[in-house]
């Protein structure tokens, strides 16, 4: 089995901490137990249930083999049961592997043999996929007759949880996360920027796998005392219009390609319960963001953060919104721009993104030499490009490994998909330099198409608007529909396969 760095013996003067037995006192604290925590299909998981099912499903691992320090990936679907296997592997101190479910067998293979799990739980269809597999439903019926199992007391920087990067760029690595950083994601985001209350109740389109989804529809609620909807698939936009009028949701998470299929297939009196809709994943497109706020009649907060922090650094919200850009640093973090050689640039001047914070990542797992390059002197290289405004805020340029060639001038495809992602006939848009019938680099503009498009008609009306706003060099050379562009199980578009021009 692979480790994981120690941490040090525990101080006298550090308080011993265990999340699941933390969020579990809290709830009773606070009053929360009777209340709606989870909402799955027609069943209300009350705060109480849900703490007292995992304390039971923690005693169904111990009888498995899970020990403090054991690694446990969970290949679930959203649901009750991965919010209960989560919190039973938090209360035992061993470390929670977040796995999407709907990877291929290959990569289900690759995962496991990075992290070596103790214990796989997942559901039926996939036990044959890993070694010491349990049926996430035989842990919850086990659960309702098992007694509870006590919590194991850690250091709060004692590993919780690993979660895989999002593969944008091919290889995925697991981040590894600590005990002291979930409330923190709560206090830095929750709280100050979104005003998250008892009263809320959460949709996230954005699955518990991924960073943002992580945050969104678990952390919040549990520390906030309110509620969210869960959906085992990813749902489609008439469906995430129907749970969001059905359960009165408040709150809205979301990528842009998905506020995109909204925008085209659903209509605004589904929304009237919505107090604010969240972006990430991407840059959301300003002429989309004005779109959609005009369907969901709320402010939509575009936001950035990475899994490596854990949640969103820089953000919009209920203290200030300015669309177009990703907000402003939340509590707690610093951003800095800096130049290829590491030194601040100049304020004003474009930059690639530094970020320096109580939640950065304890190391990548089995991977010493990648942590280091990304952790220097307690900052995060982010590898995006921004540029700070005079108000405070941060626009994204893109990732700088996103930048195209195009006859030895570098381009940034973000700055020209903006620009023909303002034309009512496009949904999406990804922009590559792809070779063409030659062997020379061109950019060409891959777009999906809002509603029935004629394709020679669009792709001239497209070319045109590119040329009376861009330099010659950005105008794409061609432009060509598809129904979808590539994209990875978290939204993100993996660049690295529309540069080939097929998929």
């Amino acid at each position: 089995m692979s480790v994981l760095s120690v941490p040090p013996p525990l101080s006298p003067s550090v308080r011993p901490v265990n999340v699941a037995a933390d969020l579990a006192e809290l709830a009773e604290r606070e009053g929360w137990l009777p209340c709606p925590a989870f909402l799955t299909g027609d069943r209300v998981w009350t705060h109480g249930e849900v703490h007292d099912l995992a304390a039971r499903a923690a005693s169904v691992l111990v009888d498995h083999g899970v020990r403090p320090g054991d690694r446990v990936l969970l290949a679930l679907p959203d649901g009750i049961g991965w919010v209960t296997a989560f919190l039973a592997v938090a209360r035992l101190g061993a470390v929670a592997v977040l796995v999407n479910p709907a990877l291929t067998v290959a990569d289900h293979e690759v995962l496991a043999e990075d992290c070596g799990p103790r214990l796989c739980v997942t559901e039926t269809a996939l036990l044959g996929r890993f070694d010491h597999a349990l049926d996430v439903a035989d842990l919850l019926a086990m659960a309702r007759s098992a007694g509870a199992a006590g919590a194991h007391w850690v250091d709060p920087d004692t590993p919780l949880y690993i979660q895989y990067t999002s593969g944008t760029t091919g290889e995925p690595k697991g981040v590894v996360h600590t005990h002291r950083d979930l409330p923190l994601y709560h206090a830095a985001i929750g709280v100050p920027v979104l005003g998250i209350g008892p009263d809320d109740v959460t949709l996230s389109v954005s699955k518990l796998f991924f960073a943002y989804g992580f945050g969104n529809a678990f952390v919040f609620p549990l520390f906030s005392g309110s509620a969210a909807v869960l959906v085992a698939g990813r749902p489609p936009a008439e469906e995430v219009a129907e749970l969001v009028e059905r359960h009165k949701v408040t709150m809205l998470y979301a990528v842009p390609s998905a506020y995109a299929g909204l925008v085209e297939r659903t209509r605004r009196s589904s929304y009237s319960s919505l107090r604010a809709a969240v972006s990430a994943g991407e840059t959301l497109p300003r002429e989309l963001g004005e779109r959609v706020t005009a369907l969901l009649g709320v402010p939509v907060y575009e936001q950035i953060g990475s899994t490596e922090a854990g949640h969103a650094f820089c953000a919009n919200g209920v203290f200030g919104n300015a669309p177009g850009t990703m907000g402003w640093p939340v509590p707690g973090f610093e951003l800095e721009l800096r130049d290829r050689d590491g030194r601040r640039v100049p304020e004003g001047a474009e930059g690639e993104l530094w970020v320096h914070g109580p939640t950065l990542l304890r190391e990548y797992l089995n991977r010493p030499a990648q942590t280091a390059r990304v952790l220097v002197d307690g900052w995060l290289s982010t590898r995006d490009r921004a540029v700070r405004g005079a108000d405070g805020t941060y626009r994204h340029l893109g990732r700088v490994d996103d930048m195209e060639m195009v006859g030895g001038i570098t381009v940034s495809p973000l700055e020209v998909e903006t620009v023909l992602a303002e034309h009512a006939g496009v949904r999406e848009v990804a922009v590559a330099a792809v070779p063409d019938e030659t062997g020379a680099t061109r950019l060409r503009a891959f777009v999906v198409p809002a509603g029935a498009s004629d394709e020679t008609e669009l792709a001239a009306d497209l070319i045109g608007l590119a040329r009376r706003r861009l330099a010659p060099f950005k105008v794409p050379r061609t432009v060509r529909l598809v129904p979808a562009l590539p994209r990875t199980p978290t939204g993100k578009l993996r660049r690295h396969i529309v540069r080939t021009g097929s998929w």
